[in-house]
């Protein structure tokens, strides 16, 4: 058996990061991994085995600097050969990936590092003009006060470093060659042992996204459901060796990471990036698509349905791209390997078909909790998660009708409205904000938001819209606002907002169907 025959045998045979990077650069060796394509430079290839090697070497700088299994390690990097490298040398150890949009502004980046207890934070120094040392800084102002690397600050307890790359870099942040240079002191042989000790059952990374509430959530995935995943997606997907594969989502979410790059990965497959991405609205599970959309995706099988971070991925797909009377995804015709189903009603009992109720799924790839979120919140006593959305049972088919609770899903991205009128409450004259989402053609869903004035004179929207673009990433903007009198929120029995009302209010103001 030769050394690439042996190689895609133990790619197969995987069930941990260590043994996948390992395997795959024995598998496809020279071949190109990951490649990103900038007009007017030069590519920025690199192939399987370059990034095995890579990725062992700031691996063992990681090791050196005291990093081990279960260390929480932050980083925020666009598509490209350093986020894959980045990855791979986290998880390889045994110590947890965290990735962080590169969409997020300094009021969000605080809250995530500190919500996520990341110990380590590596930095891409800039992306497409921003300089994302000076974001870091911005969120957590410490940084600029004083010199020392080792880290003590109250508002992200648990940070101890933050590694970049440049000239002019604040004496509180680390030069990323320092970690590569102290690399020097672990051996291979020692890198090989931290790795036998990385299990199927360890946690590998953790998702952040917008939950319902304040504080974003993070969904933890562990290196076995991640390799069955990546395994299953290259199948359906028919990846095969030499294949480019555009990676037109960012990598930092899961449809970036698990439905394009380490699907590739595993097949052999060329990742292309480009600096820019789009948002997830061609994999927008649930997002209303214009017709020469629908047209577009009608050549491209399978039809996925239903996915969520939660699923790393879709789980769902169906036999037709739409149900013509149920637009908003594929039905859910056929389950994703390891899946199980339900759609329930009151008391998690099984609808009859006709019924709309919760759909809930089950199975091994599933998130095995959500940090810092007692598992009750989110997941039954017999192991299945609550996915908020809504269904019926039509035969063997389970159909899409929307979403149970209040989370807005605008061009595939998700937005918690309570991290929205969070910042809205922080600016001036601003009593309260009530964000909600209008379903939109383009969009899925629009974000607009009803405003009280503290001193009821009227507002400035337009200065509202420029001081919110700087605080939260422009998905989470409002595209719309309407002031409202604070006699005009309407109130449920419990002396809680009545939502449902507000989009009703909204929509009728704004000329727009509220549901």
């Amino acid at each position: 058996m030769n050394s690439e025959t042996e190689g895609r045998r133990q790619v197969e045979a995987a069930r941990t990061f260590p043994q996948f990077v390992r395997a795959t650069a024995q598998a496809y060796g020279d071949d190109i991994a990951i490649s990103l394509r900038r007009e007017g430079s030069p590519d920025q290839d690199l192939s399987f085995r370059q990034v095995e090697a890579r990725s062992a070497l700031l691996a063992k700088g990681l090791i050196a600097q005291g990093v081990g299994k279960g260390t929480r390690i932050g980083f925020i990097f666009g598509n490209g050969p350093d986020f894959v490298v980045t990855l791979a040398a986290i998880a390889r150890i045994g110590a947890i990936a965290v990735p962080i949009s590169t969409l997020i502004k300094a009021n969000e980046l605080v809250r995530v590092v500190r919500q996520s207890d990341v110990s380590g934070l590596l930095v891409q120094r800039s992306l497409l003009g921003h300089d994302y040392v000076e974001r870091v800084c911005d969120a957590i102002p410490e940084l600029t006060g004083g010199g020392d690397p080792d880290l003590r600050i109250a508002a992200v307890p648990y940070l101890r470093w933050i590694a970049s790359s440049g000239d002019g870099l604040p004496g509180a942040i680390r030069d990323i060659g320092q970690l590569i240079a102290a690399a020097n002191s672990v051996s291979d042989e020692l890198l090989r042992a931290v790795e036998a000790e990385v299990h199927p059952t360890d946690q590998m990374v953790e998702i952040y996204t917008s939950g319902s509430m304040a504080l974003p959530k993070g969904v933890k995935h562990l290196h076995g459901p991640v390799i069955f995943r990546s395994r299953y997606i290259a199948r359906m997907t028919g990846r095969g060796r030499g294949m480019e594969v555009p990676v037109t989502m960012p990598m930092f979410w899961v449809g970036g990471l698990g439905l394009l790059l380490l699907a590739s990965w595993e097949s052999g497959a060329t990742s292309v990036c480009a600096e820019a991405t789009t948002t997830n609205n061609l994999s927008a599970m649930g997002s209303v698509l214009r017709p020469e959309m629908l047209e577009m995706m009608e050549s491209h099988k399978p039809y996925w349905g239903l996915g969520m971070s939660e699923t790393f991925g879709p789980y769902s797909y169906g036999d037709v791209l739409r149900v013509p009377e149920y637009p908003l995804c594929s039905p859910l015709d056929h389950i994703a390997d390891g899946f199980e189903v339900r759609v329930v009603g009151e008391g998690d009992r099984e609808s009859a078909d006709g019924d709309v109720g919760e759909i809930q799924v089950r199975g091994y790839p599933l998130a095995p909790g959500l940090h810092k979120v007692e598992r009750e919140s989110y997941y039954t006593a017999d192991g299945y998660y609550r996915t908020g959305d809504l269904g019926f049972r039509e035969g063997g088919r389970i159909i899409f009708v929307g979403r149970n609770g209040d989370m807005i899903k605008t061009n595939g991205s998700n937005v918690s409205p309570a991290e929205v009128e969070a910042e809205m409450q922080q600016l001036d004259r601003v009593e309260a904000a009530y964000v909600v989402g209008l379903p939109d053609p383009q969009r899925g869903q629009m974000v607009v938001a009803a405003v009280v004035s503290a001193d009821e004179d009227a507002l400035d929207f337009d200065r509202m819209q420029v001081e919110l673009r700087g605080r939260l990433s422009g998905f989470k903007v409002p595209r719309a606002y309407v002031q409202i009198r604070r006699d005009e929120v309407p109130m449920l029995p419990s002396n809680k907002v009545a939502r449902r009302q507000i989009e009703d209010m909204l929509g009728a103001r704004l000329a727009r169907p509220a549901r």
